[in-house]
């Protein structure tokens, strides 16, 4: 297996793994759960770091989808 095909499959895992864990954090700010879209954002908060660390994704791409992120979650704290 090439170089360039392993990197694909781990970046796409990666990405997928990022989605999934943004997808959490807004299925429970919907649900209005606070404790579960704590625990969700902290988890994709961390994800994304490590991604853009990796350079699987770009530094400014991931902090503005941790920005935009947080500023979901915290509209949940403003409607409590």
């Amino acid at each position: 297996m090439k170089q360039d095909e392993k990197r694909r499959i781990r970046n796409k895992k990666a990405k997928s793994s990022i989605r999934t864990a943004t997808r959490k954090v807004v299925e429970a700010v919907h649900a209005k759960e606070s404790d579960a879209a704590a625990a969700a954002l902290k988890d994709t908060l961390k994800q994304l770091d490590t991604a853009a660390g990796k350079g699987i994704v770009k530094k400014n791409t991931a902090a503005r989808k941790k920005s935009r992120l947080q500023k979901f979650f915290n509209a949940l704290g403003a409607q409590a």
